[in-house]
């Protein structure tokens, strides 16, 4: 298991852009996937973004197509997304979220990942 933390979050207008990043720490087991949701006040948490660790591979919301990109350093064992144009609904708690599992596609939901982040805020003004 690992400790999850993210960073990055803060308030922006409209049009803004932020890149949030997550940190692994402590012990280390090999990730098959990596993902970003995020959770509105009064809303279920959603997916928005993954990454598979071995080759990249990436999927997004419909939501954040073309706004946002997620990216990892293997190195560094860290995972980022920026995001660009944002808009008063990208205002969330962003949490960072790893899948120990091998799956034949990248998962979506809040279920097939294991250890999850704190989150980190973010607000989108106007």
């Amino acid at each position: 298991q690992m400790q999850l933390r993210e960073s990055g979050g803060g308030l922006v207008q409209a049009g803004g852009s932020l890149r949030l990043s997550c940190a692994a720490s402590g012990r280390s087991s090999k990730s098959y996937g990596r993902g970003w949701f995020r959770q509105a006040p009064g809303k279920e948490r959603e997916f928005v973004a993954g990454i598979r660790w071995n080759g990249g591979e990436t999927n997004y919301a419909d939501s954040v197509k073309g706004r946002f990109t997620i990216s990892r350093d293997n190195t560094k064992n860290t995972v980022d997304l920026q995001m660009n144009s944002l808009r008063p609904k990208d205002t969330a708690i962003y949490s960072c979220a790893v899948d120990y599992k091998f799956r034949d596609t990248l998962p979506v939901t809040t279920k097939e990942y294991n250890d999850w982040g704190q989150g980190t805020q973010v607000t989108v003004s106007s």
